[in-house]
């Protein structure tokens, strides 16, 4: 598939959240490392029972939300990624999101799924800017959201866990060019 004249390889199938997907959802949402810098928290089993809902109530609602990323090749199971509607300073946004679990770190996975979450926004939902958001601290994320060609476009504090934490913003709109 082609996206702003950049050819796209899907490596991954994204699909929706289905009951069976708990077990595995709970090695992400409830892994230190993988959910403090990004969200603050880990989640409790009723918490994750209760995210699950929400996303259900999402893919009714506005049709998409958080998927199972899962790889063709081999049907591993490597995280969560999705299209998120969110409020940011009053201001609504759709936003793309992922957590790739730490064995499938550092393998451009991340900078795939994103690629492939921008084409479903922008093809299938017809959406005309989606943006990502990445802690400050958040070194690997910013390189990936610079990677496939969003631009900076502004910061904010984020409440996490009574903390502020500083957030930056960044945006593509349809028809520009992905790296």
């Amino acid at each position: 598939m082609s996206l702003g004249g950049i050819h796209i390889t899907h490596l991954f199938t994204l699909r929706k959240l289905k009951s069976t997907d708990r077990t595995f959802l709970k090695t992400i949402l409830q892994n230190k490392q993988l959910m403090l810098l990004g969200w603050g928290k880990t989640y409790t089993d009723i918490e994750v029972a209760q995210w699950f809902q929400r996303i259900q109530a999402e893919y009714i609602s506005n049709g998409y939300s958080y998927y199972i990323v899962e790889k063709i090749d081999s049907n591993q199971l490597i995280g969560i990624a999705g299209l998120l509607k969110t409020t940011i300073n009053k201001q609504e946004y759709t936003e793309i999101a992922y957590i790739v679990k730490e064995e499938f770190q550092k393998h451009g996975y991340a900078t795939l799924i994103s690629k492939q979450l921008i084409e479903l926004a922008f093809n299938k939902f017809q959406l005309t800017q989606v943006i990502a958001q990445s802690n400050v601290e958040n070194f690997a994320s910013q390189k990936v959201i610079k990677n496939i060609g969003m631009t900076y476009d502004f910061s904010y504090l984020r409440l996490q866990n009574n903390r502020a934490c500083e957030y930056q913003v960044y945006s593509i709109k349809a028809n520009s060019k992905i790296e």
